[in-house]
């Protein structure tokens, strides 16, 4: 592709790419997938790009083209690689000036810088380092972001290579580069907090960047580029200035104001410190050894007395509370049980920790987490009274243990009380009597303290097996709380509930079972739609879960399981939905065929319920597992559901449908206990079966199922069945038996013997 003439041509269809009329825009995407593996396009796309007078929306889409390419065409063995000459060309137009106006397509820039280096460099672009080092020294406010910003996404890319030989090279290359991105960081770093001693804010937030990307370099160098980091004095040196910073930072957090343009950029600031220390110990635990003192005074000061108030906020706290939960829980600080099997460094580590965490320590973290950190929050509470179903999916965590405050102070606690049990138990225990006995409904303070000290008796449930008698504490105490129905007493009941679930598979006796059942239903009518939600939680995953026997549940089940079908009913979330659904589904799995005088309302409402869920597939798996239970509850009664049951299997499991990526496995089930369920082959569940060929297709891992239920269809009714499907499922088998293991084929023929 000669450069002068493709130009022009090239522009005008990238121009029509960008279009918004398809008429315009199909034919210039074909045209520019043809062109992808001509010679001399990239080069096109590069002058394309780096011409600051076109149009951005197409030298945007330049970029991402040839971004892909380099995906693509780049490396020596992929069909239709880029000839090496056109490659050397192309690298040096990448870094013969750093000055891209736009941010977006910098950033792409840059990325696809990275892309190709970590190809070629530094043996076939030796060249790259040495010109990025030089232009991040430049006075240009412009050219020196950019070329740091390109510094960040090589050294990122190239940390992120795992082969021997590639580490290799990122540790020669990190050797020769640490000291002069240790001196920029530095540099930044102090420019920044002269600036905003100064007032200068629009220049405070320009070094501010800087500080923070030459920040991000350092991190990958000092987490990636060292074997024994510990040995290198300019590492150790960075790392114990780290805490010096961060405590500049925050302090400096004080005097701007939260719309102030560097809040956001501070704070990001401050959690890369805490990621520089997080993932320097996960790396590098022994060479951490030496910054453990320092890591856990630095944390325990900001987060668990006052000198952090005022200036720490949610997401520091979190990267603290982390921290502080990985030397705790980290294997290599901890020692074999063999003393002299442990390693000097573990027993150096061991012995740092063991120093820092006095009784007195231990105490206030526990008390300071307990009354501080668990306690419910204004936010909180409002929302429980004006958004009761998103209260409950927030307080479940979900994934979020690692970065919300709530869930990571719980991990925190559960940790630390394992690891030092006993010297905290008896806090903790001290904590329970001093809240014997009822609490003023006016005192919202002391209910917010119990609600929280409960947490803390449920959390640790299994530490303290031997020291709590939870049956006298069941019967003497929380039984009477339970009762207590006022209104403002509704987290102590919420909390309550949850704690005999986490206390029930620790130790409750059978006999106290009908007493928690009654006072479940009791419950389960609450006032309150969040205590009854929580109170359906516990029904499911901590009593009928550890219920041997369902004699002392059954005298219960109608009404628990009309008030359970309210309920589902009264909630509006998908989420709410799905959760009382699993618990209805888990009463039917443990009752079996005794649910069958009580299930006609649910069999009238899951149609309903279905088609209200068409955007909800998570909602519709639920739906799924609660019918399987049905059916098998139901046995041959089930017929009665076909209507309903049937077209819910056969969108279930046609693989034309986009839902059956979510809805094959269950639905597949389904189908399957649908047929042991059956007392005869009709029509319509013949009539299904022309969903299998496809199946059958995809040899995936429903491939066993597939084949109950083909042996199914054969039990139920051989000569009708065959009749129809033999000669489909005879190619559909040869196929198959190309292509399946062993295992499989047995099953091919297992079928044909039938």
């Amino acid at each position: 592709m000669d450069l002068n003439s493709a130009s022009t041509v090239v522009l005008q269809v990238l121009t029509q790419a960008t279009s918004q009329d398809t008429a315009v825009l199909k034919p210039a995407e074909e045209q520019l997938k043809q062109w992808e593996t001509q010679p001399g396009f990239y080069s096109v796309l590069l002058n394309i790009f780096t011409n600051h007078s076109l149009d951005v929306n197409v030298r945007w889409l330049a970029v991402l083209y040839f971004k892909n390419g380099i995906d693509r065409y780049w490396r020596r063995v992929a069909p239709h690689a880029l000839s090496e000459e056109e490659k050397t060309t192309l690298r040096a137009g990448l870094i013969t000036n750093f000055n891209e106006p736009v941010n977006q397509i910098a950033t792409q820039i840059s990325v696809l810088i990275a892309k190709v280096a970590r190809v070629d460099c530094p043996r076939q672009w030796p060249e790259l380092i040495p010109t990025l080092v030089e232009s991040v020294k430049v006075q240009d406010d412009l050219q020196q972001h950019r070329a740091l910003l390109t510094f960040y996404h090589v050294t990122k890319t190239l940390s992120s290579k795992r082969l021997a030989a590639d580490r290799k090279l990122f540790y020669d290359l990190t050797s020769s580069i640490y000291s002069f991105a240790c001196s920029l960081w530095n540099h930044h770093t102090d420019t920044f907090l002269q600036q905003i001693c100064a007032g200068n804010e629009a220049a405070a937030a320009n070094s501010l960047e800087r500080t923070l990307l030459s920040l991000k370099v350092l991190r990958k160098l000092t987490v990636h580029g060292f074997v024994e980091p510990h040995w290198n004095a300019e590492v150790m040196g960075f790392l114990h200035a780290v805490f010096e910073r961060l405590k500049q930072f925050l302090e400096c957090s004080r005097s701007i104001r939260p719309e102030h343009i560097c809040r956001d950029r501070l704070e990001k600031t401050v959690i890369l410190f805490t990621k520089v220390l997080l993932d320097f110990l996960d790396q590098h635990p022994f060479s951490f050894t030496a910054l453990i003192q320092r890591s856990l005074e630095f944390s325990v000061s900001y987060v668990f007395t006052e000198a952090g108030e005022g200036i720490v906020f949610e997401q520091f706290i979190v990267q603290c509370m982390n921290l502080i939960k990985m030397i705790v829980k980290n294997y290599a600080y901890k020692p074999s049980k063999n003393i002299e099997d442990s390693s000097p460094e573990t027993l150096e580590a061991h012995k740092i920790k063991t120093a820092f965490f006095t009784y007195p320590t231990l105490m206030e973290i526990c008390r300071r987490l307990v009354t501080h950190y668990f306690l419910l929050t204004k936010e909180e509470l409002t929302m429980w009274e004006e958004d009761p179903e998103s209260f409950t999916v927030e307080e479940t965590g979900g994934d979020s243990w690692k970065y919300s405050l709530r869930p990571c102070t719980e991990v925190l606690f559960i940790d630390i009380f394992h690891e030092y049990n006993q010297t905290l138990t008896p806090v903790l225990l001290e904590m329970v009597r001093s809240l014997q006995g009822s609490t003023n409904v006016e005192d919202t303070n002391a209910i917010l303290i119990k609600d929280a000290v409960y947490n803390a008796v449920g959390l640790a449930a299994y530490e303290l097996f031997d020291s709590v008698d939870f049956d006298q504490w069941f019967k003497n105490q929380l039984l009477a709380e339970l009762q207590v129905s006022h209104d403002r007493y509704k987290p102590i009941r919420r909390r309550v509930i949850w704690l005999i679930g986490q206390w029930i598979s620790v130790k409750f006796k059978s006999d106290l079972r009908p007493v928690l059942y009654e006072a479940i239903r009791n419950l389960l009518q609450d006032r309150d739609l969040v205590v009854r939600i929580e109170t359906a939680t516990t029904l499911k995953l901590n009593i009928l879960l550890f219920e041997k026997k369902t004699d002392q549940f059954l005298p219960y089940l109608e009404s628990m399981f009309t008030l359970l079908f309210q309920l589902l009913q009264e909630v509006t979330q998908c989420d709410t939905k799905m959760h009382v659904l699993h618990v209805l589904s888990c009463v039917i799995e443990r009752v079996n065929m005794q649910i069958r005088p009580y299930v006609g309302c649910l069999v009238q409402y899951l149609p309903l319920l279905w088609k209200q869920s068409e955007e909800h597939n998570m909602l519709r798996c639920a739906i799924l597992t609660t019918l399987i239970h049905l059916v098998q509850g139901l046995g041959a009664d089930s017929k009665n559901l076909y209507p309903f049951l049937l077209p819910v299997i056969q969108l279930s499991t046609d693989v034309s449908q986009p839902p059956h990526v979510y809805l094959l496995e269950d639905g597949l089930e389904l189908w399957l206990v649908t047929l042991e369920n059956s007392p005869c082959l009709t029509p319509e569940l013949l009539r299904i079966f022309q969903n299998m060929s496809a199946l059958l297709e995809l040899s995936s891992e429903n491939l066993k199922n597939c084949f109950k239920i083909i042996n199914a269809y054969i039990f139920l009714s051989s000569s009708e069945f065959l009749q129809m499907y033999a000669a489909g499922l005879c190619r559909s088998f040869c196929d198959l038996l190309k292509d399946i293991t062993s295992e499989g084929q047995v099953q091919v023929l297992k079928v044909e013997y039938n």
